[in-house]
């Protein structure tokens, strides 16, 4: 089966996702389907990793609640981070090959593909040694976390694009005290749409990971609840 790329385009709730990304793994790990990539966006939500920590939010789950943000603990790496629309997110379920056999191979080739995307839009992104993620001089763009489960991988990349920044203020983002940053900060009125960027960001994980994507689009409002978007899904991918 050849590898698959679902561009979601309403934002979706972390929770939901989580549930349905959990039900594609299984179906990726008993080859059911195809390598898949989602991109979508989620509505404002504070996850925390494997490593997060309480102590890195700087609010109370009432305060969370009242700003229209949820928590949630995922069963990604890394710490704690924010994500809302306006912010790009990546969710590879793919099962890794023999260039790519190691964590450590894998969050280069994530890297590179946030790196790649960033200059295609005039941004200079770049590594951090000993941090994970894509970063500018005006902070970090791009986050990093993910899990391996059989060598098939879930949860993957968020890059910030034009969402405010407000949310990363209630929270100590991946344990860090340095700055976070969008395109849109960076570039203001020239600042690509998150279509845009999806657009460039395909193009980039075909190249990196060595798999050209068949595209799909899914609006939301016709896959409600777990289930049904689970099921869209799994007929998506097998079709």
């Amino acid at each position: 089966m050849n590898a698959r790329a679902v561009w979601i385009e309403s934002p979706v709730p972390y929770g939901l996702m989580s549930r349905v990304q959990d039900e594609l793994l299984e179906a990726r790990i008993g080859n059911a389907i195809p390598d898949t990539v989602l991109f979508l966006e989620h509505t404002p939500v504070v996850t925390l990793g494997r490593r997060g920590r309480d102590a890195c939010l700087k609010l109370d789950a009432e305060e969370y609640a009242a700003r229209g943000m949820e928590l949630h603990q995922a069963s990604r790496g890394g710490d704690v981070t924010y994500h809302g629309p306006g912010q790009l997110v990546m969710y590879p379920i793919i099962r890794l090959g023999e260039n790519e056999s190691d964590a450590h191979g894998y969050l280069f080739n994530l890297e590179e593909i946030a790196i790649r995307t960033a200059a295609e839009f005039g941004v200079e992104a770049y590594r951090r040694k000993g941090k994970s993620g894509a970063w500018t001089d005006a902070g970090k763009l791009a986050a990093i976390g993910f899990h391996l489960k059989r060598w098939v991988t879930s949860h993957g990349m968020s890059f910030n694009v034009n969402l405010p920044l407000s949310g990363f203020d209630t929270i100590v983002p991946c344990g860090l005290t340095e700055p976070v940053t969008s395109l849109k900060q960076l570039l203001a009125e020239k600042c690509p749409s998150v279509r845009d960027v999806r657009e460039v960001m395909t193009r980039f994980f075909s190249l990196v990971c060595g798999r050209p994507l068949a595209v799909q689009t899914l609006d939301l409002s016709t896959a409600p609840g777990t289930a049904t978007l689970s099921a869209t899904l799994q007929r998506m991918l097998r079709g």
